[in-house]
């Protein structure tokens, strides 16, 4: 299962709706690609369209979709969102990782 936050909810209703989504119906697509300066990415996107093979998760009002093999990497996970000074942008934080990078959108298992 993957969580998200209540702030990560709000951006991410806001962000579907300016790309002319719609957040009850749409998905976000989470998934984990081979890059990043630790091993691991996350990809973050919006789908309209579940595939074959796909986990659907709903937290928090958000339906969330994963590729099974993205799935493996990312139990447990909630996606946050951070507006602080360093920067803004949503948050994996994955209990499944053993190091991340810096800016938190890498990591190694």
């Amino acid at each position: 299962m993957i969580k998200v936050s209540e702030t990560a909810k709000k951006k991410v209703i806001e962000l579907m709706t300016e790309d002319g989504y719609n957040p009850s119906t749409d998905y976000i697509r989470v998934g984990v690609k081979s890059g990043g300066c630790s091993g691991l990415s996350y990809d973050l996107k919006f789908d309209r369209e579940q595939q074959d093979g796909d986990k659907l998760f709903e937290d928090n009002g958000v339906k969330i979709i994963v590729d099974k093999k993205s799935f493996l990497y990312l139990i447990g996970t909630t996606l946050e969102y951070s507006g602080g000074l360093n920067g803004s942008g949503f948050v994996f934080n994955n209990p499944n990782a053993n190091r991340t990078c810096g800016c938190g959108e890498s990591f190694s298992l």
